[in-house]
């Protein structure tokens, strides 16, 4: 097997196996998990590059939560000593140069990879959370007493059944399953995660044929789970991580709704292609040695969605 971008996340077949989140509590209305919903209390990591990250991002800009949850985005170019903080947008919590020491401070001899997004209280000073999916639903929730839109639920209960079955199975095999392609070992794992990867895309596509978003005809966080991955795709995933047998562009129905999602209000102030093309290109050298930055390619995420139609 090869040398791969992350040994300690690798299987001895040569599977990505994608490490643990470290921090798993919980910020909550009604302060029961021990850490309640205030504002101005909490802080957010992010990164632009990132698809986990984004999708608090999104979250936090569409509940409206801006002025509620303060943001620090990361450099995009990851070295050895991992996240950097962005000397044009410094660490506003305990001036830290790398997001590793939030991580040490409150894991003292933490060794894992360090993620984002990361959700810090600022008032113990310490994480709270490092997993994506239950911070946006933190974010969607937990702070409706301050946020711009309250009335916003992107997972409602009659719909929470179907939006874990879909999550479930665009988190395997499409969200991670892209990482399962890039940083597999072996042949034969690169070959089954690349299987399984346009496999799902066929589905979804499919699934889009008959509805507007995935669950019908509202957007939810199933919606920008999704997104997330898709809009990267094209631009990163098909070359860098060889998922290559298609584009999203090439998809009759993927390629509409990620061009519906792109177009609604603030989302395209959320994508930033530059960052996630410096950070894959330029910070996995076991992939990409040169560390050189591809060109292209063309993208066309404003063009008519044409979904209408597809509203119930």
């Amino acid at each position: 097997m090869s040398q791969t971008q992350f040994p300690n996340e690798t299987s001895p077949r040569g599977d990505f196996v994608r490490q643990k989140s470290a921090f798993r509590e919980a910020v909550s209305a009604d302060g029961s998990s021990g850490f309640p919903a205030e504002p101005g209390r909490y802080h957010l990591y992010v990164s632009y590059a990132c698809p986990w990250a984004s999708r608090a991002i999104i979250v936090r800009m569409l509940k409206g939560l801006e002025d509620v949850i303060s943001m620090t985005v990361v450099d995009p170019e990851r070295d050895e000593k991992g996240w950097r903080l962005h000397e044009d947008e410094p660490d506003p919590i305990n001036g830290f140069d790398f997001l590793a020491e939030a991580y040490e401070l409150t894991h003292p001899g933490f060794g894992d990879r360090v993620t984002v997004p990361l959700l810090w209280d600022t008032n113990e000073n310490r994480a709270v959370s490092n997993e994506s999916s239950e911070i946006i639903r933190m974010l969607n929730s937990e702070f409706n007493a301050w946020a711009e839109c309250p009335s916003l639920d992107l997972c409602p209960e009659d719909l929470r059944e179907e939006i874990d079955e879909i999550n479930s199975r665009v988190y395997g095999s499409i969200n991670n399953g892209v990482y399962r392609c890039g940083f597999a070992g072996t042949q034969a794992a690169y070959d089954e995660a690349f299987a399984d990867l346009f496999s799902a895309l066929d589905w979804a596509d499919d699934l889009l044929d008959r509805k507007r978003y995935l669950t019908g005809d509202r957007i939810t966080e199933a919606d920008w789970r999704l997104f997330v991955t898709l809009v990267r795709f094209d631009t990163a995933y098909v070359g860098h991580f060889k998922c290559n047998l298609r584009r999203i562009a090439d998809y009759r129905n993927l390629s509409g709704y990620l061009r519906d999602l792109y177009q609604q209000p603030g989302i395209s102030e959320t994508v930033k292609i530059d960052h996630i093309k410096r950070h894959y290109y330029r910070t996995h050298p076991a992939i990409n040695p040169t560390r050189i930055v591809p060109a292209g390619p063309e993208l066309d995420f404003d063009s008519p969605p044409e979904r209408q139609h597809l509203s119930l």
